[in-house]
């Protein structure tokens, strides 16, 4: 926002939707910078242009952009939702309590990237405005949408720690939960995070990748231009083998969509495969930006024993250790995360409930559970330094 000595910026709030045709992928881009690469022009217009978010999906591009002389210098990808689909904060409880209390949840506002539960910057802001006043205003037009359209809420999934404090300060409530994350503490080889890990978890991940590797199982990973065209359709015929497995498995990604990402965002894929007599049997289907990758997609063809770990993990981990990445996000769930040497790390998302007998309701709810998932991490965090130390003390007795 401007100093008292600063002329008055003139701003103008626009809704758009379709990126395709609304913004110039140069414009949007330019403001997410080195910020998530969910965010990218390439990422969201493709979803829409694909229809994996429109017509019936449950999810509406209703994207806030904040225009100064014409010159897009603010944005948050925003969904007009009427459903809880796809979203991975899961409100299904204050959806049920908003029933029950004859309040219509449906339609609501979401700010987040769809079927994407990755934690990151949702407000792009341009470098010469005042990150912390845009984004409260940028919260406030959110919440005066909420009000003035009469929808029930407003919900600011898995934003970053200073969109929640200036969110909080306008009234949104905050919701604490975790996921687990890889760092690379410096390792310079494979065997070096084998080293972090206790004895016992050592050689079961060294007997999981022999024993794939006795199968005739070959893994390999490709990246940005090294992708050949013709991997995509497999990719995309790998991904529905998981979504189709389970009951609450959705199709939301189409066909179209990766043929697009062919087109417009290979730079940021890293695909792993794994081939059995040249054969494609597995892989994963993962985004890498800056220091990081992302674990999306992950579908096998054969049920094989240990193939699973070793293409989403292990030959993961050893990718991000190659190229000296700082961190791997495999996405939501998974306790066994956790026994490979992954930690839990907090996600933030922010709600403005316009009913104030939800909010209040919702405001209790947050409240504690935000204290069982302080509790938990704690708990985890503590057995993890207790680990890392005593896989220091085996690795001194095995040299010994």
């Amino acid at each position: 926002m401007p100093t008292p000595d600063e002329e008055p910026r003139m701003f103008t709030l626009r809704i758009l939707t379709q990126l395709a045709s609304d913004v110039r992928r140069e414009e949007w881009d330019a403001l997410v910078a080195d910020e998530s690469p969910f965010l990218e022009w390439g990422w969201l217009a493709s979803l829409e242009e694909a229809r994996c978010v429109g017509g019936r999906s449950g999810w509406s591009p209703q994207h806030l952009a904040l225009f100064e002389d014409d010159r897009l210098v603010a944005a948050c990808p925003l969904y007009l939702k009427t459903n809880s689909e796809g979203e991975f904060v899961f409100d299904y409880a204050w959806a049920n309590a908003a029933h029950g209390a004859g309040i219509e949840y449906y339609p609501k506002l979401l700010v987040g990237v769809p079927f994407t539960p990755v934690a990151g910057r949702r407000f792009l802001v341009a470098k010469h405005l005042h990150r912390p006043g845009i984004v409260k205003m940028l919260g406030k037009a959110l919440r005066d949408l909420c009000d003035e359209n009469e929808v029930s809420s407003v919900h600011v999934n898995f934003c970053a720690d200073d969109e929640a404090e200036a969110l909080a300060e306008i009234g949104f409530s905050e919701r604490l939960g975790f996921q687990y994350k890889w760092r690379n503490r410096g390792y310079g080889a494979f065997e070096d995070y084998l080293a972090a890990l206790r004895h016992k978890r050592r050689k079961e991940v060294r007997r999981e990748r022999r024993e794939l590797a006795s199968q005739g199982i070959e893994i390999a990973t490709v990246r940005g231009s090294e992708i050949p065209d013709e991997l995509f359709a497999p990719m995309y015929e790998l991904y529905l083998t998981t979504v189709d497995k389970y009951v609450h498995g959705r199709r939301y990604l189409t066909k179209r969509f990766f043929d697009l990402l062919r087109e417009r965002f290979r730079p940021n894929l890293t695909f792993i495969t794994a081939r059995h007599a040249g054969e494609l049997v597995a892989g994963t289907f993962n985004v890498q930006k800056g220091g990081a990758l992302y674990g999306r997609y992950w579908g096998t063809h054969q049920e094989i024993r240990f193939l699973h770990f070793n293409v989403c993990y292990y030959a993961t981990i050893e990718h991000c250790i190659r190229d000296g990445l700082e961190r791997f996000e495999p996405g939501a769930g998974g306790e066994f995360k956790w026994l490979r040497g992954f930690d839990p790390e907090p996600t933030r998302s922010m709600h403005y409930l316009r009913d104030p007998r939800l909010a209040a309701a919702v405001q209790r709810f947050v409240q504690a559970e935000k204290r069982e998932v302080d509790r938990v991490m704690l708990a985890m965090l503590e057995q993890s330094q207790i680990k890392r130390e005593a896989a220091g003390a085996d690795l001194e007795d095995d040299a010994g």
